[in-house]
């Protein structure tokens, strides 16, 4: 098992930066490649980022390219994604979600920050 908690959210005005951090516990992060989400009112919750276990892969959702990168620190079982020139389109609840494998499904997921993006 491995708990993940997400910190970071808050309320920002429209192109301002937030790092969103999620720390894991229970397990060694370097085991787990992670996932960041989101979740807009009444929306589906959809893929930001992710990035591989050794942290030397990564990859974006089309919505975010150019503005998130996502990183990690395993000495610290940290994974931050920072966000920078935000829209008020990227307010939801962002979630961090951890992987044994590279592919399929997220076994861990967080509780979830609130970003508010206003314009």
């Amino acid at each position: 098992q491995v708990q993940l908690v997400e910190s970071g959210g808050g309320l920002v005005q429209a192109g301002g930066s937030l790092r969103l951090s999620c720390v894991a516990s229970g397990r060694t992060l370097s085991m787990y490649n992670m996932g960041w989400f989101r979740q807009a009112p009444g929306k589906e919750r959809e893929f930001v980022a992710r990035i591989s276990a050794s942290g030397d892969s990564t990859a974006y959702a089309d919505s975010v390219k150019g503005r998130f990168t996502g990183s990690r620190d395993n000495t610290k079982n940290t994974v931050y994604l920072q966000m920078n020139s935000l829209k008020p389109e990227d307010t939801a609840v962002y979630y961090c979600a951890a992987r044994r494998n590279s592919i399929g499904t997220y076994n861990y997921w967080g509780q979830g920050t609130q970003v508010t993006v206003f314009s």
